[in-house]
């Protein structure tokens, strides 16, 4: 065996011994510590089987034939597109295992944390060995042991009511999702003993274009149900901000990021050329959740949820490169697909890795803080300046400012959308600027966004004697974030570079014969990130270099003027001292955009007004309330559950508690199988 099967071996060992170990350790303390040394030492072995093959360009491939048999055994297959995002969830798990052992010291005493170990190194395991399966088996068996741990691990306070319902939403859409994957693999399998994902690429080729239509359909609902893709993000908003903050990072970063590749695996790899509606479909779901995500994320004051619902706008980010690969791939451009490809992935990595690092940021505000609500924060700067300064850098990545991660892939979204001008078609020249034009409108959204979410949380003064209160966490914490950060930082600087290792990788598979990046400066081999056509350059490290020299050069002249800083309060408009009242809102800051765009948000709100009992002329008080209800959640999905309860009234009549009706019950489904099988033959 070579050196990634024993790196493989080992991280199978390490999350099962930590999970298993987890169960009988003495203390608390000894809990924490097992689960996260289990979770770190297969994070690592993941990690490194994962970077040996991206490195070698060596596939690794075993079966186990001993273990369910009849379904073809475990299969484990690690190319290079599964070794990506194998990697993107080990180094997620390696700061977020690491974070979470002094997280978790909140919970001694007050949940069960040999539970917890069990279902946080289950759900590592799972989401590893998705990435990792070779075969239908394999890949649906991994899916559910992900699905099954992380529900787990929403409910980890299930003590409040927003936690079951949270759950609730979310173990019904990831089973919505791993349904429809079943029909979707039957639908492809050229046999029953033909279930590996070589046989299923085989036999794709065989399909009719009603066959392959149906699957590529399956694989967007069922993978977007995962990855976010709205109208199916519903859970993701609830999910998140439910969960333990590491666990939310693992979700955001990592998790969702495997419907990206299921979504890849199928339509790019397997299915191969499709028609050019394929990429269509994509880019009208990738629109709407990119814009729809940023706009819901504007109006939140739950931190957590803002997030989460940034994820769902970089989800349509990720979508809308996937999309415009499928439009230029189904025109025979497979050169200027890869660009769409290319920066589809390269944006996947990227948002793991800063939206990891807020979510960890989050964690150590939400843990001194004691609350979710940015309007009770402010002024956290003073006492968390390194917490601060770890969430200033991930919120400028995911708002895509140059130099950092978010900027590299963002820009090449935007140069793989201009590129769909060289198709002569009127759809395409209506479609490609609309959707350039949504995307502008995201990228802009969310950096203000994200103003709002850390001016709001870190600047000004204390709303809250717990703001003002709260100081830094245990180092260890601090450390991961920095980790993380540093991340950001070398992603964004080495872009041309890790756009190059993209395009190999989708070099790699078999649509992508031979097809070459559109030029030698997106090959990896310069500064620069290019546009396909060649007119538009962009250099993060460039733009790095002259950010440092204007800092350096305004330093040197503020010292050599001998320019002394001088303390002074900011002007109050005549009050002779501040209080929180005069800051900024949440709610204020989102205000003129809420309005802007009020037939989206739909709000409702309530203003009460309480005068004084003698005169009406003098008001007591003004209470004004506004709540955002999402109305597309409620359109699509209320007349669902309304009639899934009516349905489940009447198969509650079914349990008459009757021994004998339920034999009839059984009769009758003997009956019917017995015509079903004659009227078969």
């Amino acid at each position: 065996m070579d050196v990634i099967g024993v790196a493989l071996w080992v991280m199978v060992a390490g999350y099962m011994g930590g999970a298993g170990l987890a169960l009988m350790a003495p203390s608390p303390r000894a809990v924490r510590v097992i689960t996260g040394i289990g979770a770190v030492v297969g994070s690592a072995a993941g990690l490194a089987a994962a970077l040996t093959v991206l490195a070698t360009h060596r596939p690794f491939e075993v079966v186990l034939p001993n273990l369910a048999a009849t379904t073809g055994g475990v299969a484990i297959r690690l190319d290079l597109l599964g070794a990506l995002f194998l990697a993107l969830v080990a180094a997620v798990s390696l700061p977020a295992a690491i974070y979470g052992i002094a997280y978790t010291a909140a919970y001694d005493g007050r949940r069960s944390l040999r539970a917890f170990g069990l279902m946080f190194n289950g759900f590592l395991l799972g989401m590893s060995l998705v990435p990792s399966a070779g075969n239908v088996f394999t890949f649906l068996l991994a899916w559910e042991l992900m699905a099954v741990t992380s529900y787990f691990l929403v409910l980890t306070e299930s003590e409040h009511s927003d936690t079951r319902e949270a759950g609730l939403w979310y173990a019904a859409m990831t089973h919505f999702g791993f349904v429809l994957l079943v029909p979707m693999f039957l639908m492809m399998a050229p046999g029953a003993d033909a279930t590996t994902f070589a046989d299923l690429r085989a036999g794709a080729a065989g399909l009719s274009p009603a066959a392959r239509n149906g699957v590529f359909l399956l694989a967007v609902v069922a993978f977007g149900s995962k990855a976010g893709l709205v109208p199916l993000h519903v859970w993701l908003p609830r999910a998140h901000p439910a969960a333990p903050s590491h666990v939310s990072a693992l979700m955001s970063g990592a998790m969702i990021k495997l419907g990206i590749y299921g979504l890849m695996r199928v339509t790019i790899d397997l299915l191969g050329t499709g028609p050019e509606w394929w990429g269509g479909v994509v880019l009208v779901a990738g629109s709407l959740t990119a814009l729809v995500g940023v706009l819901y994320a504007l109006a939140e004051n739950d931190l957590k949820r803002l997030l989460a619902y940034s994820s769902v706008e970089n989800i349509g980010v990720i979508a809308l490169g996937i999309g415009a690969g499928l439009v230029l791939q189904s025109y025979g451009l497979h050169s200027l697909a890869l660009v769409g490809f290319g920066a589809a992935l390269l944006h996947s990595v990227n948002h793991a890795c800063f939206k990891g690092l807020l979510f960890l940021a989050t964690g150590n505000v939400v843990h001194r803080a004691h609350t979710r609500n940015m309007e009770h924060m402010g002024g956290l700067i003073k006492g968390m300046p390194q917490t601060a300064a770890f969430f200033l850098i991930g919120s400028a990545a995911a708002a895509a400012l140059p130099p950092l991660n978010g900027f590299a892939s963002e820009w090449m979204v935007f140069q793989a959308l201009l590129s769909g001008a060289q198709i002569p078609r009127p759809e395409i020249a209506i479609g490609t600027p609309l959707a350039v034009g949504v995307l502008a409108l995201t990228s802009g959204l969310a950096a203000a966004c994200f103003v709002k979410a850390f001016g709001i949380s870190f600047l000004a003064l204390p709303r809250s004697d717990a703001a003002a209160r709260a100081r830094e966490v245990h180092w260890s914490t601090r450390a991961m974030m920095a980790v993380l950060a540093l991340g950001c930082v070398v992603l964004g600087l080495e872009a041309p570079r890790a756009l190059g290792h993209m395009y190999r990788i989708l070099d790699s598979l078999s649509p992508f014969p031979g097809a070459a990046p559109p030029s030698p400066a997106t090959s990896g081999t310069g500064v620069w990130l290019l546009s396909p056509n060649g007119i538009a350059r962009a250099s993060p490290l460039l733009i790095a270099c002259l950010l440092t020299l204007v800092v350096m050069v305004v330093a040197i002249a503020i010292r050599a003027r001998g320019l002394a800083v001088r303390p002074a309060d900011t002007w109050g408009c005549g009050r002779i001292r501040q209080t929180p009242r005069m800051e900024y809102t949440s709610s204020a800051f989102a205000e003129p955009l809420r309005r802007i765009f009020s037939e989206l948000y739909r709000p409702t709100e309530d203003l009460s007004v309480i005068v004084h009992p003698e005169s009406p002329y003098f008001v007591r008080s003004i209470t004004y309330t506004s709540q955002v209800v999402p109305w597309l959640e409620r359109a699509l999905y209320d007349p669902v559950i309304r009639g899934v309860r009516t349905l489940a009234t009447y198969v509650r009549r079914l349990q008459a508690g009757s021994v004998h009706v339920y034999l009839l019950y059984i009769a009758g489904a003997l009956a019917v199988a017995f015509v079903s099988a004659w009227w078969a033959e």
